[in-house]
């Protein structure tokens, strides 16, 4: 559910040349995707959809350190499931795309036209029947994040400890019953401003992951579905301004 509706949210804004979505709805996707996530697992694994949680637990001793390999296993591969159903929403497979242009993702594309599963084709509108990684019809970005091109290796890694760290130390704020309470129930509505305040104020170097599952994930997907792996490397001029959401 995170993931469907963060990269829902990208996709839309990105196919649709920001006719149908702009920055700040993407980033309210992103951000409700959590409290989404939080109110239905909550009761059942704690709501883990985040490594970065899960490790930050384990740390605490809150969470057992025999269950963190699999539940990262679990997040990044439910995170791959995603992007599959965002690609099935969003790809399409209509002749037009056969004639023109075929991929390496052909055998998925084969696999969905036999089961008769014709979405729009809007993947393939904007991107104009080629999956790339960089340049001004890019289509990765809606699935995975990428940085601007003024950001070293250095500065975002930077980044995403520092946007990763205020995270962490805000959801244990919240959960610390020594502090402030915030009334029962409403505990996931306020990690999701927690998430949308890191966004709107740290989203424009790297697209604001703050989740290793949330990127690894997806970007696995589009490398067996097409995007080759270019996806692995640190390309400039993507075209996106490094906003992957």
């Amino acid at each position: 559910l995170l993931q469907i509706i963060t990269l829902g949210g990208a996709a839309q804004k990105i196919t649709s040349f920001e006719t149908k979505g702009n920055i700040l709805t993407s980033y309210l996707a992103g951000a409700l995707a959590v409290m989404v996530g939080i109110y239905t697992a909550g009761g059942i694994s704690g709501a883990h959809m985040n490594p970065a949680f899960s490790f930050a637990m384990c740390l605490m001793e809150q969470f057992p350190w025999w269950k963190f390999p699999i539940f990262v296993v679990v997040q990044t591969l439910s995170s791959f499931i995603a992007a599959g159903a965002v690609y099935i929403l969003y790809y399409g497979m209509g002749e037009q795309h056969w004639a023109r242009e075929p991929h390496g993702d052909a055998g998925v594309v084969r696999l969905m036209d036999v089961l008769c599963l014709h979405p729009p084709d809007a993947i393939w509108h904007y991107s104009n029947g080629t999956l790339t990684v960089s340049g001004p019809r890019e289509t990765a970005s809606i699935f995975a994040t990428y940085p601007a091109d003024y950001v070293s290796i250095a500065n975002g890694f930077l980044d995403q400890l520092i946007g990763t760290g205020v995270l962490m130390v805000g959801v244990m704020g919240i959960m610390d019953t020594r502090n402030k309470g915030v009334p029962k129930g409403l505990e996931p509505v306020v990690v999701a401003l927690l998430v949308l305040s890191i966004e709107s104020s740290m989203g424009s170097n790297c697209g604001c992951p703050l989740n290793p599952a949330r990127d690894i994930g997806p970007r696995l997907f589009t490398y067996v579905a097409g995007w080759g792996p270019e996806v692995f490397r640190w390309v400039e001029g993507r075209g996106q301004g490094g906003d992957g959401r």
